[in-house]
């Protein structure tokens, strides 16, 4: 685990592997662990670059407040203290939706991106959702897994939860038009589950239709929160083949 202090915090991140590289942004109130079950099938191809985000796992957030769109200027910030200028991406949830913010401010540094259970906009739904989530409201279940991720106890916790809760007043960070959207250069596969109760199919639907260089695969009968886990195997090698560019190979014949 290293340390780089950028814009007002310290971001703890991990590094792996060698070769092009790929950027692994993890879900909101997860950390980069999320991602270590990915690593020894991507290393080989990759140096991977496995962050926690601002106020997650290790990394602190003096601000105490968390957009998508600071997410990926620290991104950015880490990668430009690594020198890296253009690489590759897979993002979950949250992390997708700082990687369509980074797609966005520097279309030219993605080449490749992978979004799953991603999302353009927060509908009412998901304002409503995010409405019931509080800390009252968790189950022993995910205390456990955020006292285990989270370096810095229950009051971190907490805090990450309020965020979360609060995006529901939110209408400027994830507020992503058709027309914006089609300013993405990144070849871009969007991974979805049918049943998402965050997210309805008509938002990847609408992303694949507006980014021009899009591909999208959709999971029936799955939701937001277990698709990578109940579909890991598939998830690994469909996105390894489409970052190492085994798509741009193939006829679509």
């Amino acid at each position: 685990m290293s340390i780089a202090k950028v814009n007002d915090i310290e971001m703890h991140y991990e590094t792996h592997g060698h070769g092009e590289p790929l950027v692994m942004l993890h879900g909101f109130c997860m950390s980069g662990q999320m991602w270590s079950s990915f690593i020894p099938d991507f290393k080989d191809y990759f140096q991977l670059i496995i962050p926690d985000l601002r106020g997650h796992g290790r990394s602190t957030n003096p601000s105490r407040q968390f957009t998508h769109r600071q997410a990926a200027l620290d991104v950015f910030a880490l990668l430009d203290h690594l020198d890296i200028k253009r690489f590759k991406a897979i993002g979950y949830s949250s992390g997708g939706m700082t990687l369509i913010h980074m797609a966005t401010q520097q279309p030219n540094r993605i080449e490749a991106m992978v979004l799953i259970s991603a999302a353009s906009h927060f509908p009412k739904p998901c304002r409503e959702m995010m409405a019931q989530y509080t800390v009252e409201n968790l189950s022993k279940e995910e205390r456990d897994y955020y006292r285990e991720i989270h370096f810095y106890g229950d009051e971190q916790t907490r805090l990450l939860v309020e965020q979360f809760r609060n995006m529901k007043d939110s209408y400027d960070d994830m507020n992503f038009t058709s027309p914006f959207l089609s300013t993405i250069t990144a070849k871009t596969l969007v991974i979805h589950g049918d049943r998402d109760p965050y997210f309805p199919i008509s938002i990847p639907t609408d992303m694949y239709n507006s980014i021009p260089h899009a591909y999208l695969w959709i999971f029936p009968n799955i939701g937001h929160d277990y698709i990578i886990s109940k579909h890991e195997p598939e998830i690994k090698g469909t996105a390894l083949e489409f970052l190492r560019g085994g798509w741009d190979k193939k006829s679509n014949i």
